[in-house]
């Protein structure tokens, strides 16, 4: 299943499992990074990007092989643990819609194909988890790790996928916007100016040390009709800083919770700019003292620039059971007032 996007030339729209969304991109800082890649980080990433196989089998005729056909990219990260994109491991059904397949198949760099069954996958992002076996480990060559430091703009990055079911390929660019989204997942999205292609999602998105800083998610659409491939310049990728975090939740056996601040927001204008207001108030807002139609300036000292912002802040830099300190105007006074997340 592919993932891709049309650019118009008044607004940036994204197709995702049949349905059109509208996007939002804010403002990026301008620095950057520039540190070059070089050859182990090359050869690093490659050996751990494998392909996600598609279910080729002939059901009524079990003992003829399937076709080779690669529906995406995956990465090994260690013990025969592979992250790849939800939506290449969905099967649709009439009956039963999206379906994540609890077995697949991955094609390792060295052309060996291994069986990897279902660990964990996040309903919240596009992000799916699975383990090779055992008796076939020791055929994933290396593994690699998510980079400490974020993503930012202008950072030399690469990536290795199989676009149009083939490959593996090498792509090259650097990093746009770091704080984009898109109505297809619940957080923010890196956007790389880099060329890929339907069949890179799910593939990392890698640093100079072939580590990695993002999941590739989707690719802009480059023509107006409707097909099943799309190749683009611009790539957007789940942040590798939360693909993490969800992962290493899922090894732990604990679903990973996101805080919840209880408003619901709306915008409103304050002199000439416009601001983030509380639309509805529940809790654990609602006891901390926060009211309806208080303006929202800032949570923990960074200010609140819209409501898709603040609920990146929450998710990446918050959990629940924190306190934070909200700063609101109400009429014409600034308040604080401190707030002891929820969970969800």
């Amino acid at each position: 299943m592919s993932i891709c996007s049309l650019f118009a030339a008044r607004y940036l729209s994204l197709h995702m499992f049949g349905v059109w969304v509208a996007t939002t991109m804010l403002s990026l800082p301008l620095n950057a990074e520039t540190t070059p890649v070089g050859q182990d980080g090359f050869l690093r990433a490659r050996q751990v990007t494998v392909g996600i196989l598609a279910d080729t089998q002939d059901q009524r005729m079990p003992e003829k092989p399937g076709k080779v056909v690669v529906r995406g990219t995956g990465v090994h990260l260690r013990d025969g643990y592979v992250i790849t994109a939800r939506h290449t491991v969905e099967k649709h059904g009439v009956a039963t819609g999206p379906v994540i397949q609890k077995r697949i198949h991955v094609l390792t760099n060295d052309l060996h194909e291994l069986p990897a069954d279902l660990v964990s996958d996040s309903a919240f992002m596009d992000v799916v988890l699975y383990r090779v076996g055992e008796p076939h480990r020791s055929k994933l060559e290396t593994g690699t790790s998510f980079a400490a430091a974020e993503a930012s703009p202008g950072m030399e990055i690469f990536t290795v996928g199989y676009p149009l079911g083939w490959g593996p390929t090498m792509a090259f660019g650097k990093i746009g916007n770091t704080n984009t989204f898109l109505q297809t997942v619940d957080t923010r999205l890196i956007q790389a100016d880099l060329s890929a292609c339907s069949g890179n999602s799910g593939g990392g998105l890698f640093n100079a040390q072939g580590e990695i800083v993002g999941i590739v998610h989707a690719v802009i659409q480059t023509d107006k009709e409707e097909a099943q491939a799309h190749c683009s310049r611009m790539t957007f990728a789940i942040p590798g800083t939360l693909a993490e975090r969800i992962i290493n939740a899922s090894l732990s056996g604990k679903p990973l919770a996101f805080s919840r601040l209880g408003v619901q927001m709306t915008s409103v204008k304050d002199g000439t700019k416009l601001r983030v207001a509380v639309k509805e108030v529940a809790e654990p807002a609602k006891s901390a003292g926060i009211q309806k139609h208080d303006i929202l300036l800032a949570i923990e000292s960074t200010e609140i620039v819209d409501g898709a912002q603040l609920k990146n802040f929450l998710i990446e830099r918050t959990s629940p059971g924190q306190e934070v300190s909200v700063k609101v105007r109400r009429v014409d006074v600034d308040l604080t007032f401190h707030v002891v997340l929820g969970g969800g």
